[in-house]
């Protein structure tokens, strides 16, 4: 016999916040979905309660990654402290690098040379493309599209390309270090990333009409997963999943870092809240990426001259006691670095705020509940975050 609960017959939550579910009843079943699941973002593992088809209860785990990471910076020199800022978030390692440089070029007093500046946006938003590219494939393989995932995944080994030219590294770069850049762009660079972009946007249109005009996927995504606006500020929620809730909320328009104030740029929105709308916000998102890259190619040549400023001996440097907050708009929303230091050659603290503690803890445990267990790894998607920012 297959039991399907009155929404009024729903367990109640005890003082030590578990469930009153008596599993030994046959009501209630537990799941779990991950760590090692096509529908996980990344390693972690969602512990489900279910009654017959339908969840009454969600914990996220985490951990089975990488871990820590605060806590080992603290531990290491303020230049040794690169490699494992990149660990913190995978598939988006630059947003790391320019978080935590920024921080210390404003304690330590540094001034970044113009056209780093300009290099260093240019990263970003390749960096940005290649998460939403990451993101378009995970969407549409929650709902059994995957050949959305080869495409996307294509047209990210040719901007991986790009990144190995330009930094020597594909995942990992530690390209952007405090004082600026570690190099210029190499020749004929402006030329290859043209091809590539041209490459992108024609398998965009691909995915557009496969994915987004698909019966199957507007059935499954459409009015699932709806975020009402009003837990936006309750549950700290940015990026394009409060952007398609109709709030303009992004960092690069709200307090504009780098050299964002002069390209033209505007907050993507959506209103319905849905998967759908969220997955639709990004694919835009993606497609304005592309702009900016080609517009900040073309006016970074007004900017010529050094990509590094004259740093102290790395192996004893000190920086004055203070702390700063900085933050930027990755891919799923704002992200930050608060670093304090005391005078000595090692961060005293260092806490990241990224958007996947909130989004994918707090805010997917609540979406899910009332929603049937095949619509689990879309919603988990559609929040598009990634487990080391949350166990870090």
């Amino acid at each position: 016999m297959v039991y399907q609960l009155d929404r009024s017959q729903y367990p109640q939550k005890k003082a030590d916040g578990t469930l009153d579910i008596d599993l030994e009843s046959g009501k209630y079943l537990k799941l779990w979905q991950g760590p090692q699941h096509p529908g996980i973002t990344g390693n972690m593992s969602i512990e489900l309660t279910v009654c017959g088809d339908e969840v009454v209860d969600a914990k996220t785990h985490v951990g089975y990654l990488h871990r820590g990471f605060e806590k080992l910076m603290e531990r290491r020199t303020f230049m040794q402290v690169f490699p494992i800022v990149c660990r913190v978030c995978v598939p988006e390692p630059d947003f790391n690098e320019y978080c935590y440089a920024a921080a210390i070029e404003e304690l330590a007093g540094i001034e970044i040379p113009p056209r780093a500046n300009w290099i260093r946006t240019l990263i970003l938003e390749m960096g940005r493309v290649n998460s939403y590219l990451m993101y378009l494939g995970g969407q549409a393989g929650a709902f059994g599209q995957g050949i959305i995932g080869q495409w996307t995944t294509y047209v990210r080994d040719l901007m991986l390309d790009r990144f190995e030219e330009l930094t020597g590294a594909r995942i990992y770069h530690m390209f952007i270090l405090p004082g600026g850049v570690r190099a210029d762009l190499p020749a004929g660079f402006e030329k290859r990333m043209e091809e590539t972009l041209q490459e992108l946007e024609s398998t965009l249109v691909d995915v557009k009409r496969v994915m987004f005009h698909n019966a199957v996927f507007k059935k499954r995504s459409v009015g699932i997963g709806y975020i009402d606006p009003a837990l936006l500020d309750e549950y700290g929620i940015t990026g394009p999943n409060a952007r398609a809730a109709g709030v303009a909320r992004d960092v690069r328009s709200e307090q504009p870092y780098l050299v964002y104030p002069e390209l033209e740029l505007e907050a993507i929105t959506g209103k319905d809240s849905d998967i759908y709308t969220r997955a639709e916000v990004r694919y835009r998102d993606l497609l304005q990426s592309i702009d900016l890259i080609r517009q900040l190619l073309s006016k970074m040549k007004q900017h010529q001259g050094k990509v590094m400023s004259q740093l102290p001996n790395v192996l004893h440097w000190k920086i004055p006691p203070g702390e700063t907050y900085i933050r930027g708009e990755c891919s799923r929303g704002e992200y930050g670095y608060y670093v304090v230091t005391d005078g000595s050659a090692y961060p005293r603290r260092i806490n990241v705020r990224g958007p996947s503690y909130t989004h994918a803890i707090a805010l997917f445990e609540k979406l899910i509940i009332n929603n049937n267990i095949s619509d689990v790894a879309a919603m988990l998607v559609s929040l598009h975050t990634y487990p080391p920012e949350i166990e870090r």
